[in-house]
């Protein structure tokens, strides 16, 4: 017997269109930076110091961050950082110097981790952990990543750096616009309930707080989220690779912007299909072995790529089933976070 819809998800267009424009938001300039620097001839080393650049802020903020939406509204932080990346947008094609690039690249890159992050918790906390709806926002935002690297791949190949970074204000705005739309999730109890109401900013609350890192960090001691973190660290692991590495190859092997967004868009298009299954499969059998045994093939798949030989239609084979694998496992993992430590 299925489980009724959940009450904030009566009419969720907005949250779904949402998830289609954040999580390409990101993958747009994940893409892009490895262009531009090679565009400005950087080689491959500091390409991928800008790439790993991105999640420097993430690893030291995201538990703070989170505890920001807990307190403020998932929806109501999730903008600011939206925001924070569309105007930060137009100044990348006015920095050619590596060092400065790789600070913007740190807090464009942070802004982006938040925002994307801020958005899957959103939809976690709308569908109270149902992996049946987690998944449906992971097919939307699949669409998104699908059309991101293409379009993005199609832009530089004939415009060059500023439309491409004109690219992602334009996506920026319709992220917001979704957004705002979305409903706002409960806002975490106080005083033994919980709301919808809006606090006060305060300057002590944009201070990281010690203990707020040791309650976060507590929660490894459950046996599903320990599982679960590691999961997302093999798979944050194998993503750097992807979008530096992998990208600095196929450019070597002689790939044009447009046919490397091709195999990028051929991960996201599976990706989709394969998060509609998410949900059965945490019926079907351990969810935990499920992710891990997914994330260790996709592994693979991406390892084996030198050995491929060059040839478009292997590349292009080994994609759709990482795509597939990736696209599995995202929505049981918050899900069973979800359950692993409640709402």
């Amino acid at each position: 017997m299925s489980r009724s819809r959940p009450a904030a998800l009566r009419n969720p267009a907005a949250i779904y269109i949402a998830g289609l424009f954040a999580m390409g938001y990101t993958d747009l300039y994940i893409f892009l930076i490895p262009l531009y620097g090679l565009s400005l001839g950087m080689s491959a080393g500091e390409i991928g110091m800008l790439v790993g650049g991105r999640s420097l802020l993430a690893v030291f903020l995201s538990i703070h961050v989170g505890v920001l939406m807990d307190r403020f509204g998932t929806r109501r932080v999730t903008l600011f950082f939206v925001w924070t990346a569309i105007a930060l947008a137009p100044v990348f094609p006015l920095v050619p110097w590596f060092w400065p690039l790789l600070l913007l690249q740190i807090v464009n890159g942070g802004a982006l981790s938040f925002a994307w992050s801020g958005s899957q918790t959103l939809i976690a906390q709308l569908a109270e952990g149902e992996a049946e709806y987690i998944g449906r926002f992971s097919f939307f935002s699949r669409i998104g990543t699908t059309v991101a690297p293409i379009l993005v791949g199609l832009v530089w190949d004939f415009g060059g750096v500023w439309p491409s970074y004109l690219l992602g204000v334009a996506w920026g705005i319709i992220l917001t616009a979704a957004l705002l739309r979305a409903p706002e999730a409960e806002v975490a109890p106080r005083d033994g309930s919980a709301s919808t109401t809006r606090r006060r900013l305060r300057f002590s609350d944009v201070v990281p707080r010690l203990s707020d890192y040791i309650h976060c960090f507590s929660l490894i001691a459950i046996p599903a989220v320990a599982t679960t973190m590691a999961i997302i660290f093999l798979r944050t692991a194998t993503n750097g690779v992807q979008f530096s590495v992998y990208v600095v190859y196929l450019d070597g092997i002689g790939l044009t912007g447009t046919m490397i967004g091709m195999l990028f868009s051929a991960v996201e298009i599976t990706s989709g299909l394969g998060s509609l299954f998410a949900g059965r499969a945490m019926r079907l059998g351990d969810p935990q072995r499920t992710m891990l045994s997914g994330t260790v093939i996709a592994i693979f798949l991406i390892c084996v790529t030198p050995f491929l030989g060059g040839l478009y239609s292997l590349l292009l084979l080994a994609q759709l089933a990482r795509g597939w694998l990736q696209g599995l496992v995202q929505p049981m993992m918050f899900s069973v976070l979800a359950e692993a430590v409640g709402k």
